[in-house]
């Protein structure tokens, strides 16, 4: 069993390594569920962490339908992970009308090649996961991540299962978002996943001993200023010990 930590920070990497993962993905703002992290995060992860390490490439929260500029600054981002050695990128474009965004996205495997590359969540919001599917096996993309087109992947059990079974080997279907220690073996056991995608942070307090309670930094709808969220090594080791 494949266990892909989904992280934000470089301690984040470093526990999941040391926990016993077999693979990170790195990325910011996982309250907006995940965007492109900067070069200075990923070079230190490879400089401390010996872990692969998948690098998200999204350059805003929200929709999968970018602007001829948000796309570029995708290709740029691929060109400079790629340059930078990371194992696997990823990413997720769609139309308005919800297929697959064919000519971009394989302009980025094209220039991701040869490493390979995971179509993120962007496919939970595809109107057809099926033909979704079929379109991404055709752009020849290695992953999915998906929580079965539900607010979790323990709602989502049974639209993964087909997919596993629609794929067959030609493709990862891989299960992502509310697996939890509590959950894990259910998850596997209901879809029959090869890999899994698990986010297990844990809040720390801040650093700082003197606080301003009355300014905040982003907007009304915010996590705690004065807390920071990291994975502890004890977290993943848990659920590598517990899925094999």
């Amino acid at each position: 069993m494949i266990l892909e930590m989904c992280i934000d920070s470089v301690e984040s990497a470093i526990a999941s390594a040391e926990g016993g993962a077999n693979r990170i993905e790195f990325c910011a703002n996982l309250l907006e569920g995940g965007t492109t992290p900067s070069l200075g995060a990923i070079r230190e992860t490879k400089r401390r962490a010996k872990i692969d390490l998948s690098v998200m490439v999204r350059p805003r929260g929200g929709d999968f339908c970018h602007t001829e500029e948000e796309f570029a600054v995708m290709q740029e981002d691929v060109r400079i992970f790629k340059e930078e050695g990371v194992d696997c990128v990823v990413f997720g474009l769609l139309n308005p009308d919800g297929t697959v965004d064919v000519d971009r996205t394989r302009q980025l495997i094209e220039l991701a090649n040869p490493l390979p590359v995971t179509f993120h969540r962007a496919f939970d919001m595809a109107r057809d996961p099926f033909e979704a599917l079929d379109t991404l096996l055709e752009l020849g993309v290695q992953r999915i991540l998906t929580s079965g087109q539900e607010p979790s992947v323990f709602e989502g059990t049974g639209l993964i299962r087909k997919l596993i079974e629609h794929a067959g080997d030609r493709i990862t279907i891989m299960p992502g978002c509310g697996i939890t220690l509590k959950n894990v073996d259910r998850v596997i056991a209901e879809t029959g996943a090869k890999e899994i995608h698990v986010a297990a942070p844990a809040p720390q307090a801040s650093l700082m001993t003197y606080r301003n309670d009355e300014v905040f930094m982003g907007t009304a709808l915010r996590s705690e200023e004065y807390a920071r969220y990291v994975t502890p090594t004890q977290n993943v080791s848990a659920l590598r010990n517990k899925i094999g």
